[in-house]
């Protein structure tokens, strides 16, 4: 029994593992494998991410806390006996750590070149306020990142109370938040707004004045100014502006109080560096356009005038072989949700010199518009390179009259008559002229609301169908909104337009129930059409 005994004791001790060594876990092994000794790597841990750095890294904390552990653990009851009986023999005298300094953790680490590219991603999305203020705050690398004006280029500043009704009433609530947020401005302006492009102030009503002059000493880069909602803003407040920031070229005053005589000295003040002015229709705005007239501004490239919040029942006079002499370099007119008429052009009925660059031409209007096909004809002679063309609301213009205008490259034509009356008489042929002119470049056409009869849009849309030889694949957005087309029409619309990605049947009294909706991408657009193909025709 003696020698067995013995046998078992030593397979015991020879399988058993040494004394005070313990069974590595997986995130040790995981630990080592990503960042081996001696590899010249370490990890980084935080709640959401593991980062692999170069160089040596601190200790693990968990190695430490377990070494603690395992020198806090009692030995065994056998072992304690033995201790006690055992000599106590002096301890040796314990060799001191180096002092280590604190992690300063993984966002201190990262390069400043990496964190500008994050940054520059969020702030191209979301704007840099208020990210980059949030951000200072994390710690000094990143408030070192922050700070960088290359992420300052592009700025909205709105007080946060604006518009909120406070204990003190909503006027002295808004002072108080907008000297608040003057003072900030007062520190950041000078070091993080030296590379600002483009400013937009919404809501200022008592201190637009103090900001514009910060903005005139510390933001000599300034191309675009907006101010939406804005009051105060004098005559000597703009040229200071205009005089400290060379290269601006670019004002947006809709839908802020600002003084005609302001606007014009302004004008006069950048002179032939203007490029793009947005008006509201106003009493002001006769004096501003007249100083356009003028030929104060011989490059600007586009010129938007709309409606405010309260419309204007007055009627906008236009001269239009005027605005052509003195803006000869329009790329982009609209003049939206007004009642506007050309100005008669004389006796004579000297033709003018046209746009030669026009790009763009919005009029888009309420029902009862005056734009006809006669004063189309002279806002666009001598345009031959139109992409764009907005007549929504335009009731008297004409397929003829569009048929004669000069531009051969349309992509874009808008014709709907959103909300019009019963009692208008609206033109029930010649939308085959419009689709023959422009069928090899039309990527959009709205002709929602038009009277033109079965056979008529039949012809008109099977012109897309094309030739052999011939692509008009280029269609990509159809409204038929409350028109006249039949399903075998819309049908082969579909198969001849494989780009079609929006297509609006609403209210189309010659189609089935079912269909008469709005289809947008590919897949709904191809449901429609097997819809249409499988579905036998049913009485509306």
């Amino acid at each position: 029994m003696a020698p067995g005994v013995a046998r078992r004791a030593r397979r015991r001790v020879r399988g058993a593992p040494p004394a005070g060594s313990r069974g590595r876990s997986a995130e040790d092994w995981w630990w080592d494998r990503l960042a081996p000794s001696g590899s010249g790597y370490h990890l980084l841990q935080s709640d959401s991410m593991l980062l692999v750095l170069p160089g040596p890294g601190p200790a693990r904390a968990r190695a430490h806390r377990r070494v603690a552990r395992r020198s806090q653990r009692l030995p065994p009851l056998g072992a304690r006996a033995a201790a006690a009986k055992a000599r106590p023999r002096p301890a040796p005298a314990p060799v001191p750590a180096p002092p280590q300094a604190p992690d300063p953790g993984w966002g201190d680490r990262i390069p400043l070149e990496i964190l500008l590219q994050i940054f520059g991603l969020l702030v191209a999305v979301d704007g840099p306020m208020p990210f980059l203020g949030r951000a200072a705050r994390v710690c000094r690398r990143w408030h070192e990142a922050a700070s960088q004006p290359a992420l300052w280029h592009t700025v909205t500043l709105s007080p946060p109370l604006a518009g909120r009704p406070t204990k003190g009433g909503a006027k002295a609530g808004g002072a108080k938040a907008e000297e608040k947020l003057l003072a900030s401005l007062e520190c950041l302006m000078p070091s993080r707004f030296s590379q600002l492009q483009k400013l937009t102030l919404i809501h200022w009503k008592s201190q637009v004045h103090s900001v514009l002059k910060l903005v005139s000493e510390s933001c000599p880069r300034l191309t675009f100014l907006k101010l939406s909602d804005c009051h105060g803003v004098t005559p000597d407040t703009l040229i200071m502006l205009a005089r400290a920031c060379p290269q601006l070229h670019s004002l947006d005053i809709q839908h802020s109080m600002v003084e005609s005589t302001a606007m014009v000295s302004f004008l006069e003040e950048v002179g032939p560096r203007m490029r793009k002015l947005w008006l509201t229709y106003n009493s002001q705005t006769t004096a501003i356009l007249g100083a356009l007239l003028g030929s104060c501004c011989p490059q600007l490239q586009v010129l938007e005038v709309s409606s405010g919040i309260n419309p204007n029942n007055t009627p906008l006079q236009l001269p239009v072989e005027a605005l052509q002499k003195g803006c000869p370099q329009l790329q982009v007119l609209r003049l939206l949700n007004l009642m506007w008429l050309p100005k008669p052009s004389g006796r004579v009925g000297t033709p003018g010199p046209g746009f030669p660059n026009l790009e763009e031409l919005c009029l888009a209007g309420p029902t009862c518009s005056f734009v006809s096909d006669e004063a189309l004809g002279r806002l666009l002679r001598g345009s031959p390179n139109l992409r764009l063309l907005d007549l929504r609301g335009c009731a008297r213009i004409t397929p003829a009259g569009l048929c004669d205008l000069p531009c051969q490259e349309l992509q874009q034509l808008h014709l709907g008559l959103y909300g019009m009356s019963d009692r208008l008489t609206l033109a029930k042929e010649g939308s085959p002229l419009l689709t023959h002119k422009w069928c090899h470049t039309l990527r959009e056409l709205d002709l929602s609301g038009q009277g033109f009869s079965e056979k008529d849009l039949e012809q008109a849309l099977a012109v897309f169908s094309g030739a052999p030889g011939h692509s008009h694949a280029s269609l990509c957005s159809l409204n038929l909104r409350g028109t006249r087309v039949t399903p075998s029409t819309v049908s082969s619309v579909i198969s001849s337009c494989p780009g079609l990605l929006y297509l609006n049947l609403e209210s189309c009294r010659c189609l089935p129930r079912g269909l008469k909706r709005a289809y947008r991408g590919p897949e709904e657009v191809r449901w429609c059409l097997e819809q249409l193909l499988t579905s036998p025709p049913s009485p509306s």
